[in-house]
C-alpha cells in the first residue's frame, strides 16, 4: 500500500464521507477492464473507543487488513480478517484489539476482493479522552466550588500535554474539538437529571473557556442516557455522576437512544 500511488477522492477508486482525513492507493487491478472495485468507509462507523469500524465493498469481498499506529509511532494493531462468502455490498465490521491505549494516528485498511483487486484506505481520526479526577457538585447545584478547580486544573494540563505531543508529531489533527459530556446516575426524575447534567457540562466548559483553552469547546448533557454502569431506576451509583472530557475531530458517540444537540462555547 505504501509503495502504490495515492489517488485523490475525486478518482472515485473508494468512496469516503466527509470529515476524516484519508489518502487512498490502488492496485493495477482494481483498475481493470469492468466494474472497479470502489470501498466504502463511513465515518459515523469508525468507533475508537470500541476498536472498530465499518467497511463496504462493490465486489465481493476476500479480506481487510487493518493496521492502526499510535501517536508515537509504534503499531497498535495489524491484523487481517476474512470475510470470503459475504454479498458486494454488505456491511464488514472490522475490528482490532490494540497493544496499548495510546492516542490512534492512522488506520491503514487495505480491502481485497476475490478476485486479488484491492484498494488501500488511511484514515487520521483523532480521540482522546483526557483522564481526570471529577467534580463534585452540590446536590442539584452546577456551581464550581473553589475547592474544585485543582481537579480542573490538573485535567488543564494533560489536556496541553496530549495536544502538544500531537504537535510535536508533525501532524496536528485538523478540526479537533474539546467536547464536555455530562452524565447522572438513575436518582431522581430522567427529565431533571438530563437538565443538570448539561448544566453542570455548561460549567465545565465555561471554565476550560475562561482558563484559556483556544480550541473549539462544545458541551452536552446525556442525563441517565449514557451510564458507565447498568443500573435499575433510583439507584445512586457514584461511577454514573461524570463528566467525560474528550478531545476529537468529531462527537464522541453514546448510546441509549438520546440525540444529542453540542452546544459551542463562545
Amino acid at each position: 500500500m505504501r509503495t502504490s500511488k495515492f489517488l485523490p477522492l475525486a478518482s472515485l477508486a473508494a468512496t469516503l464521507l466527509a470529515g476524516l482525513a484519508v489518502s487512498l492507493a490502488l492496485a493495477p487491478s482494481a483498475r481493470a477492464a469492468g466494474s472497479p472495485l470502489a470501498v466504502q468507509v463511513e465515518k459515523s462507523k469508525v468507533d475508537l473507543p470500541q476498536h472498530r469500524l465499518e467497511v463496504k465493498m462493490s465486489h465481493p469481498p476476500g479480506k481487510v487488513k487493518i493496521t492502526v499506529v499510535g501517536v508515537s509511532g509504534a503499531t497498535l494493531a495489524d491484523e487481517q480478517h476474512d470475510f470470503a462468502g459475504h454479498a458486494a455490498g454488505a456491511p464488514l465490521v472490522v475490528t482490532w484489539s490494540p497493544a496499548s491505549d495510546e492516542a490512534v494516528a492512522t488506520i491503514d485498511v487495505v480491502a481485497s476482493d476475490t478476485q486479488g483487486a484491492w484498494v488501500g484506505v488511511q484514515l487520521s481520526p483523532w480521540f482522546v479522552a483526557i483522564p481526570h479526577e471529577d467534580v463534585n457538585f452540590k446536590s442539584a447545584k452546577a456551581d464550581i466550588e473553589d475547592g474544585e478547580t485543582p481537579k480542573l486544573e490538573a485535567a488543564f494540563a494533560k489536556l496541553g500535554e496530549v495536544l502538544a505531543k500531537d504537535a510535536a508529531h508533525g501532524k496536528q489533527h485538523p478540526g479537533i474539538t474539546l467536547f464536555i459530556a455530562g452524565h447522572t446516575d438513575t436518582v431522581g426524575n430522567a427529565g431533571y437529571n438530563l437538565k443538570l447534567s448539561q448544566a453542570r457540562a455548561r460549567a465545565i466548559a465555561a471554565w476550560f473557556r475562561k482558563r484559556g483553552v483556544h480550541l473549539p469547546i462544545a458541551y452536552e448533557g446525556f442525563g441517565e442516557t449514557a451510564p458507565a454502569v447498568k443500573t435499575a431506576d433510583n439507584v445512586d451509583e457514584p461511577k454514573n455522576r461524570r463528566v467525560d472530557y474528550v478531545l476529537s475531530d468529531e462527537p464522541p458517540r453514546y448510546g441509549g437512544g438520546f440525540s444529542p444537540a453540542w452546544k459551542r462555547v463562545p
